[in-house]
């Protein structure tokens, strides 16, 4: 304590100006790990280096090293505070004791106000999960699952009758819409934009989920037949180790192996690696933009066109469900000359769907990617099996976030 007093008495005896001992931050560690969270989001895991992290916070490599032993730290650390911080907030704007309905549009606000906060780094879990290992993984999703929980509760109190898993589907709808935000950067005010959320939220938790299927029983059936071009088979399962595992992790020769053929023989279909990403985002690219064309010509109103857009969206990412982490997750591995056309086309895409929907035209680019969040999440709860009653589950969760329902509850 004495040598404590004299080192305050010293400091404060310095000459005005003169600069005392560097002090480190009490909060650099979290300083680090928020920086490393909106960078690993933005960019994706592998493109970020430790030095850039270490510029952004003010510090040199080796000062960050002290804080954490390598980068895959930085993203286990990323990953568990961003899925703590927003289970801290559903806590904190849950009320049990509050009717349901008031309840719920309180736990909607709460997290769509720290999502909007958090928006830059608020998709890291979403995209960049593929790269924590399995225990990692499994630990945080136990955070998760207390905040699916803090939400299910509420809607099964709304929904006493229901079916446990269809409440449990509506709350990760729920989160799912919220979440959609971080996915793209459409400007609305803060204020218009909680009001939205929680309108779309409510729309899903109005929405009428057709029938679950039955239990699988025996083996699945397996649909579809194998394309004969080697090249088709090639980009097939590029899509698929790039969506599964992360275009780094990928490598020539197991995309090879996968098609049959050694990786010098990928060569004559493909330059490179990058090459094969730029021809994925390139075919899904142009998947998407027929599907819009076909919905178009076969819709008898706006409305059936937006929602044939939304069967032919969801159909899609089932039958290939590594399709959508490589459309929207791997842009900064293209080469920079892709990447503002393959940006364009993407947003293009959007904005056809969108142009479909009645209202304000910024809010319904926030419901159409709302809406492809739906098959995102929600596919993955239910393991992207593409019997019809599934994908009719999907469809009906889109179509409410794309067209609304009743009034909802005041926001406020």
């Amino acid at each position: 304590m004495v040598a404590d007093r004299s080192e305050v008495g010293l400091a404060s005896a310095r000459p005005s100006g003169e600069p005392g001992p560097r002090r480190r931050p009490k909060n650099r560690k979290a300083q680090i790990v928020g920086v490393a969270a909106r960078a690993f989001a933005e960019r994706g895991y592998h493109p970020v280096g430790v030095d850039e992290i270490a510029a952004e916070v003010g510090i040199s490599g080796p000062a960050l090293y002290r804080h954490f032993s390598n980068k895959y730290a930085m993203l286990v650390a990323a990953a568990e505070m961003g899925a703590q911080q927003l289970v801290d907030a559903a806590h904190a704007a849950d009320h049990p004791e509050l009717e349901p309905e008031p309840r719920l549009t309180a736990l909607i606000r709460g997290i769509a106000e720290h999502t909007i906060d958090c928006r830059r780094e608020g998709g890291l879990y979403r995209w960049e999960r593929r790269y924590l290992e399995s225990a990692d993984r499994a630990r945080i999703r136990v955070i998760y699952a207390d905040l699916h929980d803090t939400f299910t509760a509420p809607i099964a109190e709304l929904y006493p009758e229901a079916d446990p898993a269809d409440n449990s589907l509506r709350a990760a709808a729920v989160l799912s819409a919220i979440g959609s935000v971080t996915g793209h950067r459409t400007a609305l005010s803060n204020a218009r934009l909680v009001s939205l959320l929680n309108d779309i939220c409510w729309d899903i938790l109005r929405a009428d989920l057709p029938p679950a299927p039955a239990p699988v029983t025996g083996d699945p059936i397996v649909r579809g037949l194998p394309v004969i071009s080697k090249r088709e088979q090639l980009l097939t399962e590029a899509i698929r180790i790039f969506g599964r595992q992360g275009y780094h992790e990928a490598s020539i020769e197991e995309i090879g192996a996968a098609a049959g053929i050694n990786a010098s023989s990928v060569y004559r279909y493909f330059s490179s690696k990058s090459d094969l990403l730029a021809a994925a985002f390139h075919r899904t690219g142009e998947r998407v933009a027929i599907a819009n064309a076909e919905a178009l010509s076969e819709a008898t109103s706006r409305a059936d066109a937006a929602v044939r857009i939304a069967e032919r969206f969801a159909r899609m990412t089932f039958t290939m469900p590594e399709i959508l982490p490589v459309y929207f997750a791997e842009f900064s591995n293209l080469p920079a000359s892709e990447q503002h056309r393959l940006r364009s086309i993407q947003r293009q895409n959007v904005l056809e769907w969108a142009n479909l929907l009645e209202g304000d035209q910024i809010e319904a680019r926030f419901r159409v990617h709302a809406a492809i969040g739906q098959v995102i999440d929600v596919g993955r709860r239910l393991r992207f099996d593409t019997r019809p009653q599934n994908l009719a589950r999907v469809r009906a969760l889109m179509s409410a976030v794309l067209l609304g329902s009743a009034p909802t509850p005041d926001a406020e």
